[in-house]
């Protein structure tokens, strides 16, 4: 059910100044940039082509973000794996029967009009994961 890795998400206090760091490490462009007032972020979005993997900045938009919470907890860095998947409440079921704890009970909007989903560390070893459904071409 899983399709691929479709992002790294990299949680970030600064969204300029990390991007500038990736384009000067990297030697990344970014690709797009969204604000999703939903989640309470701004991301940044940078492509490896080749790999057809993409990195997720992630920097919070007001203090009352979850993702400020977590960054005055934990400190810039990884922040979850996003895995594309083709029908998220069909994966957020079968996880639940599986005994994983889903933090989202229903899909929230993502990036692009996707359909997000966060499953709960506690479940993962530890790793905050991120399921994605990307809008079909045809709805």
């Amino acid at each position: 059910m899983i399709k691929k890795i479709d992002h790294i998400g990299i949680a970030v206090k600064d969204l300029n100044t990390a991007k500038k760091k990736w384009k000067n490490i990297l030697g990344l462009q970014s690709i797009k940039e969204e604000k999703i007032e939903e989640q309470g972020v701004l991301i940044s979005i940078f492509e490896i082509e080749t790999q057809k993997l993409k990195i997720e900045l992630i920097a919070p938009l007001d203090n009352s973000s979850p993702l400020h919470k977590f960054l005055e907890k934990r400190g810039e860095g990884l922040h979850h794996i996003c895995f594309e998947v083709d029908d998220i409440r069909e994966m957020m079921r079968e996880l639940e029967k599986n005994g994983l704890e889903l933090i989202d009970k229903e899909p929230k909007r993502g990036e692009g009009n996707s359909l997000i989903a966060f499953i709960h560390p506690k479940s993962t070893t530890g790793v905050l994961m991120e399921l994605k459904e990307y809008p079909h071409k045809n709805d």
